[in-house]
């Protein structure tokens, strides 16, 4: 599950909605909508995210963070350092080989220790 697909399933958990109810909602199939939960598609369009704002009426700050969320979500990440600093590359190889090795408390200090150093907005592209 995407970050932003657990958030989405906690709104509508919340709000007692089923995904097949907010998929007919927002006219979108069951299974397009929990293919993009589960991370099997990739990320929503900013028209899909702003409706599903919309729909669950959230307002500035939580908007913000689903949109966030949404840039962080794309299941398929492609990582390019050419030109960058030959430490990029490793850290790039390192995560990709293994990152499903790694349990969530060192998911969680890695998150949070990129976040101290960069900051959380993601700053460029990713394919």
């Amino acid at each position: 599950m995407t970050p932003f697909g657990k958030r989405i399933r906690e709104h509508r958990n919340v709000r007692g909605i089923t995904l097949k109810q907010m998929a007919a909602d927002l006219g979108v199939s069951s299974a397009y909508f929990s293919a993009l939960e589960h991370g099997h598609r990739g990320r929503p369009s900013s028209g899909l995210v702003a409706q599903i704002c919309g729909y669950f009426g959230l307002m500035w700050d939580e908007s913000e963070e689903i949109s966030q969320l949404a840039d962080l979500s794309h299941p398929k990440v492609t990582v390019d350092t050419s030109g960058l600093n030959p430490k990029a590359t490793e850290l790039a190889n390192l995560l990709a080989h293994h990152v499903t090795e790694m349990d969530e408390e060192t998911l969680d200090w890695m998150i949070a220790e990129v976040k101290l150093r960069v900051g959380s907005q993601p700053s460029g592209p990713t394919h």
